[in-house]
């Protein structure tokens, strides 16, 4: 059975969610502390954790950036907050999805199965490495090497740029790309996609012969010069 680990100090709300994901066949796991939260994401090793951003002793930021950095388990953040900026930092720092509160179960057990089913795509990827003209890409690792240089990357930039070069050539549209790297909650969020096509060109503008172009209205497409 799948394990599901929720970081949460609301007690009503971790019940809730205890009842209802246990409805759903889930073996549910509780800490209530960030610091509780990690020691079980480490010694139980779940198969998804949900955090929630406000804990009493640490950031759930801080517990997404700790889990990220031993586990690539998918990882749902909760918060009430909606500002772009806190959605955006959750993703840089390994989330795989952020839920607003209030949120209702069945929303919550979509986006649990989404996550799930991504994980499993990323496992049937190319293992090892991969070439694309001067870009090698280490899909175990999630590194991406070009001209010799190591580029720093994200997770989601990783995913997204993945994407694009398995399509290279060809337009991804927006809603395309959002459902693919993001998930089948996120088809309407262009704003996240422009963020992190912006970071990407920045990043790999450096070298000059890797271009992620513009098909307005449309979506984009890489190429290499």
């Amino acid at each position: 059975m799948i394990k599901i680990l929720v970081i949460d100090d609301d007690r009503s709300l971790v019940r809730a969610l205890q009842l209802g994901l246990a409805s759903k066949h889930y073996v549910v796991d509780v800490a209530i502390t960030g610091s509780e939260g990690l020691e079980k994401a480490f010694e139980g090793k779940p198969d998804l954790v949900i955090v929630d951003l406000g804990l009493p002793d640490i950031d759930g930021l801080e517990v997404c950036e700790a889990i990220r950095g031993w586990s690539d388990i998918p990882i749902i953040v909760l918060s009430a907050s909606d500002i772009e900026n806190r959605k955006v930092a959750a993703f840089d720092l390994g989330a795989d999805d952020y839920v607003t509160k209030p949120f209702g179960m069945q929303e919550l057990e979509a986006r649990i199965r989404n996550a799930l089913r991504h994980k499993a795509q990323l496992s049937n990827d190319i293992k090892g490495n991969t070439l694309w003209h001067n870009l090698e890409i280490d899909f175990i690792h999630k590194q991406v090497i070009i001209s010799g240089s190591q580029l720093e990357l994200t997770n989601k930039e990783f995913e997204l740029l993945v994407f694009l070069i398995k399509h290279a050539g060809k337009t991804c549209t927006h809603q395309m790309i959002l459902q693919n790297v993001w998930g089948d909650g996120y088809s309407n969020e262009a704003e996240y996609l422009r963020v992190y096509i912006y970071r990407l060109r920045k990043k790999l503008g450096e070298f000059g012969n890797i271009s992620i172009d513009s098909i307005p209205g449309i979506g984009y497409s890489i190429s290499s010069r």
